[in-house]
């Protein structure tokens, strides 16, 4: 699975991804290191947060159904 940003995002993100390098190393990271940084994460970690927010949203949804079904009474009149 590959993650694509949008342009806006991707510029966005990584110069977050910049401006923690700095803070937190106190050196510049490069717009390269930095677009390799993005794509290692996004490669790496995307994958497995978008399932997990797949994951959530089912089981929200799931509960959700669940709690419909209390309000129904089989007769068709709302409970």
């Amino acid at each position: 699975m590959s993650i694509r940003l949008d342009p806006d995002r991707r510029a966005l993100l990584l110069n977050e991804l910049k401006a923690l390098y700095a803070e937190s190393f106190d050196q510049e990271l490069s717009d390269f290191r930095a677009s390799e940084l993005l794509e290692f994460f996004l490669k790496r970690l995307g994958p497995t947060v978008y399932n997990q927010g797949v994951q959530d949203a089912r089981k929200f949804m799931y509960e959700k159904l669940e709690d419909l079904e209390g309000e129904v009474r089989i007769d068709g009149e709302l409970g």
